[in-house]
């Protein structure tokens, strides 16, 4: 080990372990996407007409977008906001045709969490739309909520997971535990968005 730095001592311990069920050190998906701003901008235009308005939380997204430090994306808050505008279809153009060509984010609608939880533990990046919604899943008189499970995933392996709620993070907290909003705190950066709804 002579002469090595600690970056690659380490980097051959984890290697060592493959196979023995060790996590490591999950390779983190990165975003870098040029003229964000821009591009989102004109998917807002796109799908609202030349009356879309920038909003604040907007700025947020871009800068994400921009560089995301190997953090998923949380957006939370009021209805009509454009979370799902910005996460179920800006979001996939974005990432096919600017950053992950032939690379495709998987959505999920939070009701499908119990049906289509085998599929969704198998995506590497992954969009789930209203975080919040899903019906409790009953498995032998046992309660189960299959959010957590899809987020520890997401830590362990290093998965790029996006989401959006309506529920404030006390009302996460609430339903699904502390362990889960501490692990969502260190793998996504949270937007919050304030404000009427922008429906018309």
């Amino acid at each position: 080990m002579v002469g090595k730095d600690i970056k690659t001592v380490w980097e051959e311990y984890e290697r060592s372990l493959q196979g023995t069920g060790f996590f490591g050190s999950p390779k983190k998906v990165s975003i870098h996407i040029d003229n964000a701003k821009l591009l989102l901008c004109n998917g807002l235009k796109y799908y609202c007409g030349e009356g879309a308005v920038w909003q604040p939380e907007y700025e947020e997204v871009a800068e994400w977008l921009t560089d995301n430090k190997g953090r998923g994306l949380w957006l939370c808050g009021e209805c009509g906001r454009g979370k799902t505008l910005i996460g179920a279809k800006i979001l996939p153009v974005l990432f096919n045709f600017y950053h992950f060509p032939r690379k495709t984010i998987s959505l999920y609608d939070a009701k499908d969490l119990n049906s289509k939880f085998d599929d969704i533990v198998t995506k590497h990046i992954i969009y789930i739309d209203d975080v919040g919604k899903e019906s409790v899943e009953v498995s032998y008189g046992n309660r189960n909520l299959r959010f957590p499970d899809i987020v520890d995933e997401a830590e362990k392996k290093g998965k790029l997971l996006m989401f959006s709620t309506n529920l404030s993070q006390e009302k996460i907290v609430e339903k699904y535990g502390e362990r889960t909003v501490d692990r969502l705190r260190a793998i996504t950066k949270k937007i919050v968005f304030r404000g009427k709804s922008l429906r018309k």
